[in-house]
């Protein structure tokens, strides 16, 4: 489990038949105060939680969760770890809050038939991501956790209440499943999702510098060439019109 920087542990996803979301623990290690960045696919919770064990960190000291979206493969495993760390508070866009809260699950699953299939699979019932959430993200937020800075960007068009993490001082974006490495995006045509409103999202993100881009899936980049996300903005310009 590789250490990006001195406050960000890397948590690769376990992709089998289905995605897995890497996850991120972020925060000093000294502050007591860690955040795990989204959770991953249903079942991973163990595999998870023994990951950060094995770097030496405290479950205990794992204070939130941080949903960058609340897609399946990012969100399935959550019950899984609020059970092995209870009080665990979760924060979520509210743009995906509210229908987590109310028990509308076509953000987790993003269409009918994925639904179908994940709940016959994973034996799931109606409401199993049914969560409360502790706090509503709404984008521009600097938190200020685990003694450092991160700012919320919103950025949909993936799901509704996408969001990425910046932290300036150190180049670092956590943008979700908006951009990848090797030049790809997130899907757009999932529920919520918007091809033209993605393309506005990876505009706000061209403008931030990066040097350590840690996305929700496939490689991560430790020396992000200047202009990447602009360019990779500008590869799928007119699939998103």
């Amino acid at each position: 489990m590789p250490k990006v920087t001195e406050y960000i542990t890397f948590i690769p996803g376990q992709d089998e038949d289905l995605p897995d979301s890497h996850a991120y623990v972020i925060g000093q290690h000294n502050s007591k105060d860690l955040t795990l960045v989204d959770a991953g696919l249903m079942g991973k919770g163990a595999y998870k939680l023994g990951a950060i064990q094995k770097e030496g960190l405290s479950l205990a000291d794992i204070k939130r969760v941080i949903m960058t979206h609340t897609h399946f493969d990012h969100i399935g495993c959550l019950g899984e770890i609020r059970q092995e760390i209870p009080g665990i508070e979760l924060w979520i866009h509210e743009a995906e809050a509210l229908p987590l809260e109310e028990g509308d699950e076509r953000t987790v699953y993003g269409m009918e038939a994925f639904r179908s299939m994940c709940q016959a699979q994973f034996r799931l019932k109606s409401s199993d991501f049914s969560f409360p959430v502790n706090r509503k993200l709404q984008g521009g937020e600097e938190l200020h956790i685990g003694g450092l800075t991160w700012e919320v960007l919103h950025i949909p068009g993936h799901s509704l209440g996408s969001i990425a993490l910046y932290n300036q001082a150190d180049k670092v974006l956590i943008p979700g499943d908006v951009v990848y490495a090797d030049f790809a995006i997130g899907r757009f045509d999932l529920h919520g999702a918007s091809g033209p409103i993605l393309g506005e999202s990876l505009a706000i993100l061209a403008e931030l510098d990066v040097e350590i881009l840690l996305p929700g899936h496939n490689s991560i980049i430790e020396d992000l060439e200047p202009d990447y996300i602009q360019k990779t903005a500008n590869m799928w310009e007119s699939y998103l019109t």
